[in-house]
């Protein structure tokens, strides 16, 4: 392939400059702490970008009484937080 310049002049490809890559990392963090994960962020490098994805919430009901105090019901839930870094090298 031949390619023209300003000059007119034909160029030949391998005389070209190569082209620099960029990879990407990307990975999917979850945690159940939520200052955990944010201090985890803070040494990242400046060209990271952070993507906040979607929270999931479980919610465990369980009976505080098994005999007269059927409606009286105790509540437990577990929030798991998540994130999604892209780091650039």
């Amino acid at each position: 392939m031949l390619l023209i310049n300003r000059t007119g002049r034909g160029v030949s490809q391998k005389e070209r400059p190569p082209k620099v890559t960029t990879t990407k990392i990307r990975i999917v963090i979850r945690s159940f702490d939520h200052p955990f994960l944010e201090n985890h962020f803070g040494g990242l490098q400046p060209y990271t970008r952070k993507i906040g994805l979607p929270e999931s919430r479980v919610l465990y009901i369980v009976s505080r009484s098994p005999h007269i105090d059927k409606k009286s019901k105790e509540q437990f839930e577990m929030e798991i937080k998540k994130k999604f870094p892209i780091i650039k090298t």
